[in-house]
This record gives C-alpha cells, sequence and structure tokens, in this order.
C-alpha cells in the first residue's frame, strides 16, 4: 500500500539512531548520569557568543522582507558575503552566482546529486562514509560505488578508486575531516586523486565532479590543514553547513558553492537552484542566512573538544584498543576486538556504553565513538571502557 522501497529498508534504518534509541531505553532503566551515550553527533555545546547577538539583532530589527521569500538561491546579499568569504579562502574566484543558499548540507548533497546524474550513473563513495551517502545516490537515481580507503591510515586509495572508475562515473563524494575516522585527507593524497580523474577522463571522454561535504573543516586540531578541494580539483562542488561549525544543527542552514572552473557552471547552477525550490526546500531558512553571513569567520572553540579527544584517546589506547587519533571532528573510530563489530556494541551496552557498530559506515570491524557530549559523561565512561576491554583480555 506504500512505498515498497522505503518499507523494506526500514528493517535495515540507521545504526545510530538504533543505538540512540537503546540509549532512551537505558537511561530510564538506570538513570541518564549512568549511561555513556557516545551514538550521536548532535553537538553538546551552544553557539558562539557572536551568533546569538546576531541573531537577537535581526529579530529585534525593523528590516524589510527579512521573512519573505526571496530568490531560490538566497539573498543574494548573503550569497556575495559567501562568495567572497570562499574566494579568500580557496583562491578561486567566486561570485554570488555561484553560490546557492540549502536546508544543511543534506540538502546540498541532495540537490548537487540530483542535478549531476542521470539514471543510473555512478558515484564513487569512499568506505567508511556517513551512511546517508547511499540514499542520497539513490534518490537522485544513481548508484554507489564504494571503494575502501587504505588500510589502517583511512586516506584515500588513488589506485582503487582508478579501478572503479568507469564510463558510467559522474561523481566522487569526498569527506574531509571524515565522519567517522576523524582523517583528513592530505594534500599529496587529493592531488594523487587528481592525476588519476584527469588520466581517466581523457581515456574515457567523460567529465567527474568531485562533490566536497565540508562541515568538520572547522574542528581541527594540532594545526592540521584541510586542503581546499575547490582550488585542487577543477570539476569541484563544496559543500557546507554551520551545524557543527557554529552548533546550529537544528537551525538547517549552509551552503553549496560550485567552482568557477566548471564547464558551463552557469547551466549547473540554474539547475540547482530550480532543483533547490522542486525537492520542497524552496529557499534556506530566511533569519538564518543574514545570521550565518555576518559570522563567517567565527566557529566554536575546539579546546574543549580537542580535551575529550585526548582524554578518550589517551585512555583507549592505553588500555589495549586501536584507533586512529583523529585530525578533525568529535568522532573517534575505533577497531573492534572482535570480527563482529555489532556483537562488540551489544558487549558494550552491558557496561552502559552506546557506541556505533562500523558496518553502518561501510566498514565493518570498527566503531564510532561520538565525543560531542558532556566531560563529565567522558570522564565517567572511562572505567566502563576498561572493564569492556578486559571482558576481551585487552587490560594485561
Amino acid at each position: 500500500m506504500f512505498n515498497e522501497k522505503i518499507v523494506a529498508s526500514l528493517s535495515k534504518s540507521s545504526m545510530i539512531r538504533a543505538m540512540f534509541e537503546e540509549g532512551a531505553r537505558l537511561k530510564k532503566l538506570y538513570g541518564e548520569e549512568n549511561v555513556y551515550d557516545f551514538s550521536l553527533g548532535n553537538p553538546e555545546i551552544e553557539p558562539p557568543k557572536e551568533v546569538l547577538d546576531s541573531l537577537k539583532g535581526y529579530v529585534n530589527s525593523n528590516e524589510p522582507n527579512l521573512h519573505k521569500y526571496m530568490n531560490n538561491a538566497g539573498f543574494p546579499d548573503v550569497r556575495e558575503k559567501v562568495a567572497k568569504y570562499m574566494t579568500k579562502k580557496t583562491g578561486v574566484e567566486l561570485t554570488q552566482n555561484n553560490i546557492i543558499m540549502v536546508c544543511g548540507a543534506a540538502a546540498g548533497l541532495n540537490v548537487v546529486l540530483k542535478s549531476l546524474l542521470n539514471p543510473g550513473e555512478e558515484v564513487i563513495v569512499l568506505a567508511p562514509f556517513f551512511v546517508e551517502y547511499l540514499s542520497y545516490i539513490d534518490n537522485a537515481g544513481g548508484t554507489p560505488v564504494i571503494v575502501n580507503t587504505a588500510k589502517d591510515t583511512f586516506l584515500i586509495d588513488e589506485v582503487a578508486v582508478e579501478k572503479a572508475i568507469t564510463d558510467k562515473t559522474k561523481a566522487i563524494i569526498l569527506n574531509s575531516p571524515n565522519n567517522p575516522t576523524g582523517v583528513i585527507y592530505s594534500r599529496e593524497n587529493l592531488e594523487k586523486l587528481r592525476e588519476v580523474l584527469e588520466r581517466k577522463e581523457k581515456e574515457l571522454g567523460t567529465n567527474i565532479f568531485i562533490i566536497s561535504d565540508e562541515p568538520y573543516t572547522s574542528l581541527v586540531y594540532d594545526g592540521a590543514e584541510v586542503p581546499e578541494v575547490l582550488s585542487i580539483f577543477p570539476k569541484s562542488i563544496s559543500i557546507n553547513s554551520f551545524s557543527k561549525s557554529l552548533a546550529l544543527p537544528g537551525e538547517r542552514i549552509g551552503y553549496i558553492a560550485a567552482s568557477s572552473r566548471i564547464p558551463d557552471v552557469e547551466t549547473l547552477i540554474s539547475v540547482m537552484v530550480t532543483l533547490n525550490r522542486t525537492l520542497g526546500f524552496v529557499n534556506a531558512p530566511s533569519l538564518f542566512q543574514k545570521v550565518v553571513a555576518d559570522n563567517l569567520e567565527t566557529a566554536v572553540g575546539i579546546d574543549n573538544y580537542r580535551k575529550k579527544r585526548d582524554i578518550l584517546y589517551n585512555h583507549l589506547t592505553g588500555i589495549g584498543f586501536k584507533c586512529v587519533k583523529p585530525q578533525g571532528t568529535f568522532y573517534l573510530f575505533m577497531k573492534s576486538p572482535i570480527e563482529d563489530d555489532k556483537e562488540f556494541c551489544k558487549t558494550a551496552t552491558k557496561y552502559n556504553l552506546l557506541l556505533v557498530p562500523g558496518s553502518g559506515f561501510g566498514c565493518p570491524g570498527y566503531v564510532r565513538i561520538a565525543f560531542c557530549t558532556d566531560m563529565t559523561v567522558i570522564e565517567n565512561s572511562l572505567q566502563a571502557f576498561t572493564k569492556l576491554a578486559g571482558e576481551y583480555g585487552l587490560c594485561g
């Protein structure tokens, strides 16, 4: 009676949400303070003061047309500010005509994929990956092609990517800093990928686009560099949101920046603007367009996240778990001591630890730990992690 494809998918619903719901059950049983929920990437911090002050200013202003419809791409003055910011940041000359304001990165990804893909065309997804990418590609009529990143480092395996490219390959999704690993793809890594794309495009007579999902570029530790994708790949589209950088996940606000070096980029922009409307988004929230445009250089403080990362990483590796130290994001991607990551997560709930199986990110044998939670949860969880490690003989 309903959409059969979606009904069938319900049994495979998001593991992240499943663990979140298990957390709610455990908190009822044992009390919230006794459950260590690392399941959801929902920032616990509040937006920066500058953002709240800007919001108050607009709410109390008499600025005309602030709450009305505007061009489906967003307010022209907002897009101009974003264009200048991105031009300065990437070195690629952009104007407001290269920018579309969207309802967060999820909306941006759906708009971009729907704009690029014809039925059956392929999108390469690098594992581990944010699980919703597969749904977004399917929504656009495309076919996901999953390519594993390099073992242990999670950097791009350009040889594996080259083998996966066919005459149907239309795009590759990059996510750096990466959810769930926290790894940043190095400049050298990305330049090798560019060489692969140039070679395959010439061989196949095709165009392959880079879709860069960039919500974590402000959450970077230890002075790590996040290379600018727009500056490296001519046919690139950057999608960003302010969910993580300004702690505004519930406001659903972000932007698409299409490189001016894309052939016939004007047509692509026109298609994306049309889809922003016809996919039902219409336009990004008007009030928050103005707020984020005033705060493009603002970001949440990362010292708090860095301390949490260090406490967890040092403790987990100290008791025998294996994990790549994240360069960005607020996630740790820890290797499961057993092959069955789902079973390991189930065992972890015995100690009221809520972790997400790596299988949900296309990388079985690992678990994701979201440390964007209160410091007391981090500190109180350490003993539980030690007991979990002991169950697998990791503590000596």
